[in-house]
């Protein structure tokens, strides 16, 4: 079970990457499509906006993926020592 909970939390950072790709060619409204255009138009407050929030997004993903993994399996707990 744990290697699917890590194959999952990993395909989230593949799909967040995907969404700009895709956006892109189908001219589908959404951050990656955003993210492509304040690249064309120089805006790098809204760049930097965009990739932070993919950023924190991932990150989230990953500490959900973590705490999972301590639900699950209870040989890993995570405490004071």
């Amino acid at each position: 079970m744990l290697p699917v909970i890590t194959f999952v939390g990993l395909q989230l950072g593949f799909l967040l990457g995907g969404t700009v790709i895709v956006e892109t060619i189908f001219a589908w409204p959404g951050i990656g499509r955003l993210l492509v255009d304040s690249i064309y138009a120089r805006d790098f407050a809204l760049i930097q906006g965009c990739v932070l929030f993919i950023a924190v997004i991932f990150a989230l993903a990953n500490l959900a993926v973590d705490v999972l993994y301590a639900y699950l399996d209870p040989r890993i707990r995570y405490e004071k020592k």
